[in-house]
């Protein structure tokens, strides 16, 4: 059988090989290797879900620890006794592993298998750089153990008791099963029998069978310890799929040589630094800006490019500029290309490639996460070139992404936008943020002309290059942290039928390499000795004293706030504010339906370990100011309500105050170090900070201990513990418990209800 059928109701559908006659209940078994996605398929689905759904995972059956199959049977017997149904996230690839949990199938509980049988090489690339897996199964060897559980698969199929089995080749199919159960009312289900089902022994999937077979007799001694160096693994899966996937040529000679060049000297530092996949270089794919319908000089456009991509790469490592243009006889591409040899840029940080803006990945195998729009300054999606195909691409998301952010943009600026992950330039070409940007305009025909005044022109268009490349990297910010850490493998790393493997030596093996390994850097930052490492909520190492913090060195991307706090001229699309003392602005990664920055002016006051008595008069105009709006925000909603406060160490130079909802339902959300920043005491409320300052006569407590953003996850208003954030967010979603007293006090919470 093909195709997924419709949803019915359970009245009527009676008969042998259908679903259990009044069925209520589901359990569905999750069939795939680890990095096949199997936890993200429940979370799509519970967040949209119209039944309850309740996931058991070995990995943290036991109050959030690895537990037993036992444990798992348990759990999804008590759910189903109260109605819920149940996804097994396991990885069940043997039938006897699958057996037991197919047995609680009865009268009112028919049992599914959604099979997520990706290829190979892409469940063991997601297993090797993931951080933070809830089964420690990450890292260097996670790809044999990927290609062990894979040899020893065994494909579902109806005779073992299943009523439904849905194989998912790819994220299309995963895609449409996840609607499918995500659709289900408490009385609906999905026809009997076996959907998508195809080949299962793809030779792509064969080939890299037998690749890893000849890795696993090799890599291992006769002890049966690991002897091979954990980054070389990574290396060579990362050699070996692209060999395997690149299978569509490139449209020109050009992009091959641009393609290998960078990719071979990309290959050669991640060699001597760790890095085992291009993933992890951060990608910017751009147009030329103001060239095309703006009609700026192309050879002065040509010199300014270079110039802004000179001084930039500069500053960071580990990353990719491509300049993109459609024509493979385009001028622009040609000038650059000479200019960028002339001043000896390293090619394979920044390269020219002729090919669609979007769709270098599906047709030019060139991984770009984040790509520039020569935008309107409407910021809309009408006219044509680049703006128009981009828009037209990414779908209407990009557009309600866009108005999100914001309405206008002026020339010589530049503003990023999120990509939503239902975006299909999201999901296809795996571009995760556009950044609008708007040039000089040199076309009587369009808005804002220059008339020529090329002095004017180069220093908005140079503006437009140096706004589109900080931004870029400001989106690192929130990768920064995890991409640091990618080297540093779990000492255990353990799959849910419990083998475990350790190694003490690869565990100081990759504490050495994440010495030397850095995502980017700021020019000169080697040969700082004070540079602290923050994550992107601003913590630091445990050991990392005060004295330290205080004379720490900031990165290039933590500089954000600074230049839009001394420089609100040339930021307009976010500053919502300005005075002498402070600006306001919109945070670029809100973790709630209302969050705000309200950032001082004043040099050197950097956070708040800068902080003292005389900065008090500031403290409280900024307090003020972020009242006001405040006040402003629960005039449009009453419902809401807000605490003000300071990070006690934050990631970002500058000292800011967050002026944020306590609804905490934001996309931005992601992780446990976002929650606990705002809901343990690293966050320090304004009223208490100015108090203690006011009290103890210049000294406020900082509580900076990075144990405190490691805190298992509790709600914010019921304290209960939760053991990830889909589930902590599906869960304040509906939580109506009281906001804790102590809140109440001081003035730490503000409200449009009267206070008791």
């Amino acid at each position: 059988m093909s195709g997924d059928p419709a949803i019915h109701h359970t009245s009527g559908l009676l008969g042998s090989g259908g679903p259990s006659e009044g069925a209520s209940s589901l359990v569905v078994i999750l069939v795939g290797a680890p990095g096949s996605g199997k936890s993200t398929f429940c979370d799509d689905v519970m967040a949209a879900a119209r039944r309850p759904w309740v996931r058991v995972c070995q990995d943290i059956i036991a109050n959030g620890k690895q537990g037993t199959k036992a444990q798992c049977i348990t759990s999804a017997s008590a759910a189903l006794e109260e109605g819920k149904s149940v996804f097994i996230d396991r990885c069940n690839l043997e039938q006897a592993q699958r057996a037991d949990f197919v047995r609680l199938r009865k009268v009112q509980v028919d049992v599914h298998a959604v099979v997520l049988d990706l290829p190979a090489q892409l469940c063991i690339s997601r297993s090797v750089k993931r951080t933070g897996h809830e089964g420690k199964l990450q890292g260097g060897r996670a790809a044999m153990v990927v290609n062990r559980m894979l040899q020893k698969k065994e494909l579902p199929n109806l005779s073992e008791g299943f009523s439904r089995i849905t194989f998912c080749q790819n994220e299309r199919d995963v895609k449409e099963a996840v609607n499918a159960y995500s659709q289900l009312g408490p009385s609906d289900i999905l026809s009997a029998g076996v959907f998508r089902q195809k080949n299962q022994e793809a030779k792509v999937q064969l080939g890299i069978m037998k690749f890893l077979k000849k890795i696993d007799k090799s890599d291992f001694d006769a002890s049966g310890k690991d002897s091979t160096p954990v980054g070389n693994l990574p290396l060579d899966t990362a050699s070996m799929q692209t060999s395997v996937t690149s299978t569509c040529s490139m449209e020109l000679e050009k992009n091959k040589e641009d393609l290998r060049s960078s990719n071979s000297n990309c290959q050669s530092q991640r060699s001597l630094t760790g890095d085992s996949s291009m993933d992890f270089v951060h990608t910017l794919a751009f147009p030329s800006i103001s060239t095309a319908d703006f009609q700026f000089d192309l050879k002065l456009a040509s010199e300014i490019i270079v110039d802004c991509v000179s001084d930039f790469l500069r500053k960071f490592d580990n990353i990719r500029l491509v300049l993109v243009d459609l024509s493979e006889k385009s001028k622009i591409l040609s000038l650059v290309r000479e200019r960028s040899a002339n001043k000896h840029i390293d090619s394979s940080k920044f390269f020219t490639f002729v090919g669609d803006i979007t769709q270098l990945h599906s047709r030019g195998n060139l991984r770009c996460n984040v790509i520039a729009n020569a935008a309107n300054w409407r910021l809309k999606p009408g006219g044509g070139g680049v703006n128009a195909a981009i828009f037209k691409a990414a779908g209407e998301s990009l557009q309600t992404a866009t108005k999100k952010c914001a309405d206008i943009l002026s020339p010589g600026s530049s503003v990023v936008v999120p990509l939503p992950s239902n975006s299909p330039l999201h999901a296809r070409e795996g571009v995760t943020h556009v950044i609008h940007v708007v040039g000089a305009n040199m076309n009587p025909q369009r808005p804002n002309c220059l008339n020529n005044d090329y002095v004017e022109g180069c220093k908005v268009l140079r503006n437009a290059y140096s706004s589109l490349f900080a931004n870029f990297a400001s989106i690192l910010e929130n990768q920064s942290k995890t991409d640091s850490k990618r080297h540093v493998s779990a000492i255990s790393d353990t799959h849910e039928e419990g083998t475990t493997i350790t190694s003490s030596q690869e565990a100081q093996s990759n504490a050495d390499r994440n010495k030397k390994s850095k995502v980017f850097a700021a020019s000169g930052a080697s040969k700082d000795k004070n540079i602290v490492a923050n994550d992107d909520h601003g913590h630091t190492p445990s050991n990392e004293s005060p004295s330290n913090l205080m004379k720490r060195s900031w990165g290039a991307w933590a500089q954000v706030l600074y230049e839009k706090a001394m420089n609100p001229e040339k930021h307009k699309n976010v500053v919502m504010e300005k005075s002498d003392d402070y600006v306001v602005l919109t945070d670029m990664y809100p973790k709630a339906k209302k969050h705000i920055l309200v950032v001082s002016r004043l040099q050197g006051l950097d956070s708040l370990s800068d902080v003292r008595e005389e900065h008090l008069p500031l403290l409280k105009k900024m307090h003020s100011a972020g009242l006001k709006w405040t006040q402003m925000f629960l005039n449009e909603d009453a419902s809401l309500m807000f605490r003000l406060g300071y990070h006690s160490v934050p990631s970002m130079r500058q000292l800011h105050l967050h002026v944020i909802s306590q609804d905490f339902d934001s996309p931005s959300l992601r992780n446990k170090k976002h929650w606990n920043s705002f809901n343990t005491s690293f966050f320090r409320d304004s009223t208490d900070l100015i108090q203690e300052l006011e009290e103890k006569h210049g000294v406020a407590d900082i509580n900076g201990n990075e144990s405190l953003l490691k805190m298992e996850l509790r709600c914010h208003r019921c304290r209960s513990a939760h053991p990830n954030i889909p589930r902590l967010k599906s869960h304040i979603a509906l939580c109506k418990a009281s906001l804790p007293a102590w809140l109440l006090h001081n003035d730490r919470l503000v409200s449009a209800l009267p206070r008791c």
